[in-house]
């Protein structure tokens, strides 16, 4: 019995390594992905703020990025930009619905299912 229970002591010790070497894969057109998005020769997204925010100040005024966030992030930019590492760029926050049904097929048609990779969630 005694054994058993090292036993068992020792797989539940290495269960966070195995769990630590896991990852999630998620490309730039995924529903799931949040991040950075290229904008190109996209149409004009649709955006959930009217001006860019931007956090740190900068001496130059970079141009511009535009970022897909999950719900709440752009209310509370200044608690997850450093996450993105966008906190002295510009940023657009452009809306789900946008990034769903205009974005993200048009990008997959292009670069195919798995386009860019990213470990966001």
């Amino acid at each position: 019995m005694k054994h058993l229970l090292i036993a068992a002591l020792m797989a539940a010790a290495s269960l966070p390594a195995l769990a630590a070497d896991a990852r999630l894969s998620i490309s730039l057109g995924d529903p799931r992905f949040y991040g950075r998005i290229e904008i190109g020769d996209y149409p004009q997204p649709r955006v959930i703020y009217r001006h860019p925010i931007m956090i740190e100040q900068r001496s130059d005024l970079p141009s511009p990025i535009y970022m897909r966030v999950p719900p709440g992030h752009a209310k509370h930019w200044d608690k997850h930009c450093r996450e993105y590492h966008a906190c002295g760029e510009r940023v657009f926050f452009v809306q789900d619905g946008w990034y769903n049904r205009d974005y993200a097929p048009r990008y997959r048609k292009l670069h195919g299912r798995h386009g860019r990779g990213d470990n966001r969630q």
